[in-house]
Parts: C-alpha cells; structure tokens; sequence
C-alpha cells in the first residue's frame, strides 16, 4: 500500500456563478469526446437529459477539492488508480449521504465507474438501463465544467499531470454537491 496524505478543502458557490465562471461545454465536452469512455459509461456523456436543466434546479453547489499527496515522490504513473480509489471510495459515500440529506444532486470522480466488476461491461454497451444507478453520478466534467480552473481559482492548487511516466508530485479529485439552501 501506498502512504500518503490527504488535504480536503471545501467551497460554496451559487449554482449560477459556477455555470458562469466555470462551465465551458464546448472545449470540455471535446475532451470528453475523446475520451474511451465516452458514451460507453452511464457516468459519462452524452445523456438522455438535459445536464444544464438538472443542475440549475439548485441553488447552490458544495465543492470539494481532495489533494492527494504520496510520501514517496517518483513513483510511476500506473499506480493512480492504487491511490485514488480508496480516496474516490470515501468521497463518493460522503457525496451519497450529502445528496441524501439536502436532497440534492452529487457529481462524482471523472473517471472509470468501479461500480460493476471488472469483468462485467458498463451495461450501457447492450443499451440496458445502468445496474447500480443509486451510486453512479457524473462528474463535473461531464457537465462541461473546467475542473482545472475550479481547483485553481476556487482552492488555489493547480492541477498537475504526470510526465516522463511518473505521477505528479499530487493528484487532485474535485467533486460536489448541487442542492437548494432549507426553507426558513
């Protein structure tokens, strides 16, 4: 096992500002298009909805920045996924609970769903409805928003990409929490 350390910080911004600051569909929805998990994953676009109309039915959006940050640095790329998903485990729960409690909408980790086992298809790839949809939720970025900005300008910590086949000096997992604010 990997050690490391965690930082969470957290922000809260009208649900507004974010799609006014942040939200750039037509540059992140070309990444997403070329991503391998495009359209082959019920957490990826495209959808069968309207993302902009299911997102502005809330008021507010709870951010939250994971930094991940391994105590031994030079380690090779392919060991990401060993300290993010323990990482993206936790956070997804976090995000359920949340969700529940304000009766709100969670986005989730970009990246691969490990919902279904490793040897079953996302059952998107047969057009069947998803098997775990009380857990799946898009990330941010299938919605179109900048991730690398929101870190950057809302938790000032610039996103880094690993090179030369070794991860960054930290890794970063930027989720949320849409909901409305309670009735007084």
């Amino acid at each position: 096992m990997i050690e490391y350390t965690r930082e969470e910080l957290t922000q809260t911004i009208p649900t507004e500002e974010l799609f006014r600051r942040f939200h750039n569909e037509e540059v992140v929805g070309g990444y997403c298009r070329e991503c391998e998990n495009y359209g082959r994953s019920w957490g990826c676009p495209p959808f069968d909805f309207d993302a902009k109309e299911r997102l502005r039915q809330y008021q507010n959006v709870l951010l939250i920045a994971t930094k991940i940050t391994p105590r031994e640095q030079g380690l090779p790329l392919n060991v990401a996924e060993e300290l993010i998903l323990p990482e993206r485990r936790q956070i997804d729960k976090h995000l359920l609970r949340l969700e529940k409690e304000h009766n709100g909408l969670a986005c989730s980790y970009v990246g691969k769903c490990y919902y279904c086992a490793e040897e079953e298809n996302c059952s998107r790839l047969c057009g069947e409805p998803c098997r775990h949809p009380q857990f799946v939720r898009p990330s941010l970025e299938a919605y179109g928003f900048d991730v690398a900005q929101i870190s950057q300008e809302l938790f000032g910590i610039k996103l880094r990409w690993g090179k030369d086949g070794l991860l960054p000096e930290y890794l970063v997992i930027v989720c949320a929490i849409f909901y409305n604010a309670p009735e007084k």
